[in-house]
Formats: C-alpha cells, structure tokens, sequence
C-alpha cells in the first residue's frame, strides 16, 4: 500500500506540474507529503494552517480533478495540518480536515498554532537606560497594504506578506524573502508588513533597516567596543524587516553577526522578513550557512506588472491625490514605462508638476513631450505593449484584433510588423514576442519578420508604413 500511495501522488504531481508555474509548484506542492490512501481517501499533510487555506483557495480543482483521474471519480481529499503544539516540543501534532463541501470547511473550527512570540526574550545584558517601547520602527505610514496595488505579478509576495503580519512568527514563512528587480515594490511591502504588525500587536517591537545601515551600526559598534551591546539590542527585536540584504555580500564580519543573530530571533520564535534583487540560489559572495538559512522560509518574488496593474497603480496614486487624468494619458504612461513602478509614479509627478507650473492643462501632447525628457533621462526601451499600441494606432485596427487568431490580411499584417517593431526595438526573446501577439511560436515570429523585410524592399508604400511607425516609436 505504501508503495501505491508513492506512486499515485507521484503521478498527482506530475500531472500538477504541467499545469502551474514552476515558482509556484515549488512553492505550495513540493512540500506536500502524501502520508495515507484508504478507501478511495488521500490524505497528504501540508506544513501550516495558511498552506491549507491558499491550497483550498487557489488550487482546489486542479487537486480535484488529479486524484480523481488518478484514484477513480469516487477519490477524496483530506489534509494533515502540522500544528505546533509547544515551543520547546519537536513532536508536532496534526489535524485531519476532509475536503468535501469548501462551504463546510470555511465554517469548520481549526485548531490554529499558539502564538509562541509572545513569550519575552531572556536577555542577561541590558543596554542602559534602552527600553523596548522606545525603539523607533523606521516605517513609512504611506507604505500600506491598503496603498500597495496587488496583481499577478505580485499576489504570492502580498499574500504571504499579509498572513505573515496576521501571525509574526507563527506561520511557515519565517524568513521571508521578497525579491525583484528595482522599482518594483519590495520595500513598500516590507513596510506595509511591519505597519499591519503594529497596528495588530501594538506591545511587539517593529524595526525596519537597511542592510546598509545595519553594516553601518555594526561598524560602529566595533570601533566604539560595544558589539554586545549592538547584538542584544536586534536580539530584542521581535519583529525584523532587513532591506536590501544582497548588499551583506563580501562583508563576512557583518555576515557573522547577522547569522546570530537570525538564529537567536528565529529559535525564540521572533519573525523575519528580508528583500533582495535576486533568489537566494543566485546571490553571491554570500555564506552558505546564512543562504540555507534565507531557503528556511518563503522566497517570494515581484514581477514586473502588466498592463492593467500599472493602470490601477496610477489611479490609485491619482485617487490618494485627488486628481484626475484623461484615460489616453493613464493609458500612455502605463503604456510607456513597463518595468519600473517607481519610474511610473516618478512620471506622474511630473506631469502633474509640468502642468502645475506652466499651468497648462494636462493633455497627451504634454505628456509625449515629459516622457520623451524622462525616457532619456533613465534609458529606458520601449515595451512590446507599446509597440502594438503604436501600430493598432495608426492602422485603426483594436489591439484585442491583433492578438486574435483572425487571418484578414490587415489584421495579419499589422501584428507582422508588431513582431518586426518587438524584436528590433526591445530584447524580448522570440518566444516572449510570440505570446504577447496571441501566442505565437518563435518560428511564427521569425517569418514575420523576414516577410516585413522582404515588403520593405519591394513595397514603397509598405516601407513608408515602416518609416513613420519608426518615427512615432522613437518619440515615443
């Protein structure tokens, strides 16, 4: 029997595999552990209370639809939830839930972990005169949950973020790791963790700091002999939120105090939250000991949005402003600035600064002429979105056309010289181009752009299309 129930989650997984990314198959299923199968019941056993929820939330269909392809059309689920039943015990116990009716299971009282950061540190050295409730938290007020946009691109982070401030220290995300490239929110939802905490637990201690600053103080403590000192006052802490930790990278001294100190907070049951601008696997110059440590918990990444994120991003801001824009200026700015949310809200500002002191009402012609001075300002490539904007624009066609399987030779045409446009202007690959024109292959892009070429040489009025889209692109 043991042998069968390996071998039927085995093909579970396999199955789940191809139907969800891989970021998240390494998230939520790997951990998984199949424990019994009876009578047409698998149980598998998920590490916390929060596992359970997301699985029911997010991916309960697909679980439904694998076993009972894999076990018969009578098969059903329970979960085995690993429950802490003491600090100081390493026997956790668990709770069996059956999923049958998901109305059922949202009624059902579960037993939740106890809270075990409640209980205070025993620290032997007292900085005199240092009393926790005067630490002050460093957290911005303006970096909310309720000021952070959520999308695909950020959902698994801003999950995780938002059960980790429900229950500091008391969840399998402990550290947890945020990390994506600049702009795109880390530090914002670093902040909005530790507001939600002390909002919820105003008697926790809350400090947020730079990975700088931290080298800094840790610099200091050496020179002025009280490294003591530095070490107990972050071993009070009992909530810790580190930015930019890729910067800990070649300062093995300030490495080794870290490592202590993330090992007194996570043993007492004390919560971590970490950002970084990659995983931890790619993080270099790092010490192994303190890397296995990142992997304890949850790495979480933020991806660049899409369009329709970076829209309600700008009116958001533009609501929490009290201004408003014409929807083809939002559309433009969202359309122009892809990868960096910073720079987007940057572009916004200025905009509304451009028009404020030349008191000019805000229009598209406006707006051109500012992202034309901050695109060269911070080199930015244009945006496949951009370019099939572009170009449905001056053939007067819908975008949603474009990415349609249609074959009308203007609509095919048109998405031909997107493609052409995509891989001369931008450094997507073939296949990324193919999928933001209605998922197309790599070859599919090739052909088109070997077909725009050959009407360039023999088409004028074809190449005159090209030169004014080129035009329109580069002032873009």
């Amino acid at each position: 029997m043991s042998k069968n129930l390996e071998n039927v989650w085995s093909n579970c997984l396999e199955v789940i595999k191809d139907n969800v990314p891989l970021q998240a198959f390494k998230t939520w299923f790997a951990p998984i552990k199949a424990v019994k199968l009876k009578s047409n019941i698998l149980t598998i056993q998920v590490p916390s209370q929060f596992f359970y929820e997301w699985l029911e939330e997010h991916y309960i269909e697909l679980l439904k639809k694998t076993i009972r392809k894999e076990i018969g059309p009578d098969a059903k689920l329970e979960y085995s939830i690993i429950m802490e039943n003491n600090k100081n015990s390493s026997n956790p116990y668990t709770v069996k839930i059956p999923t049958t009716d998901k109305r059922a299971i949202k009624n059902r009282p579960v037993a939740m972990p106890l809270d075990i950061s409640s209980n205070p540190i025993r620290n032997p050295f007292i900085i005199p005169g240092l009393r926790k409730v005067n630490v002050d938290s460093n957290l911005n007020p303006n970096y909310s949950f309720e000021n952070f946009v959520e999308g695909d691109c950020n959902r698994l982070a801003r999950s995780a973020g938002y059960a980790v401030a429900e229950k500091p220290g008391g969840t399998a995300f402990n550290p947890l790791l945020i990390y994506g490239g600049v702009g795109l929110g880390k530090t914002h939802l670093s902040h909005a963790i530790g507001i939600s905490i002390k909002n919820r637990f105003p008697n926790k201690t809350v400090l947020y700091v730079s990975s700088e600053k931290f080298t800094h103080q840790f610099i200091d403590s050496v020179k002025n002999n009280n490294t003591n000192d530095f070490i107990h006052f972050y071993q009070m802490i009992d909530v810790l939120l580190i930015d930019d930790v890729q910067f800990f990278a070649g300062k093995e001294k300030t490495q080794d105090v870290f490592f202590h100190i993330f090992n007194h907070l996570h043993q007492t049951g004390k919560q971590l939250v970490l950002t970084s601008d990659k995983p931890p696997v790619e993080l270099q110059g790092m010490e192994q000991r303190l890397l296995s440590r990142f992997k304890w918990g949850l790495s979480a990444d933020l991806q660049v949005p899409d369009l329709e994120t970076r829209i309600a991003i700008l009116q958001k801001k533009m609501y929490q402003d009290g201004i408003e824009l014409p929807k083809e200026v939002i559309e433009y700015l969202a359309y122009s600035i892809s990868t960096n949310i910073r720079e987007l809200e940057g572009a916004l500002i200025s905009l509304i600064a451009q028009s404020s002191l030349n008191k000019k009402s805000i229009t598209l012609d406006l707006a051109k002429q500012m992202i034309d001075k901050f695109v060269k300002n911070t080199a930015r490539e244009v945006s496949i979105e951009y370019i099939q904007k572009v170009v449905c624009d001056y053939f007067d066609l819908p975008i949603e056309l474009m990415k349609s399987k249609t074959r009308k030779r203007e609509v095919v045409q048109a998405r031909q010289i997107a493609m052409y446009f995509s891989k001369k202007m931008t450094k997507s690959s073939l296949a990324n181009i193919g999928m933001h024109c209605g998922g197309k292959d790599h070859a599919t892009v090739l052909h088109a752009c070997r077909t725009v070429n050959n009407l360039a040489d023999t088409d004028k009025t074809f190449r005159r299309y090209l030169d004014d889209l080129e035009k329109k692109l580069s002032l873009q």
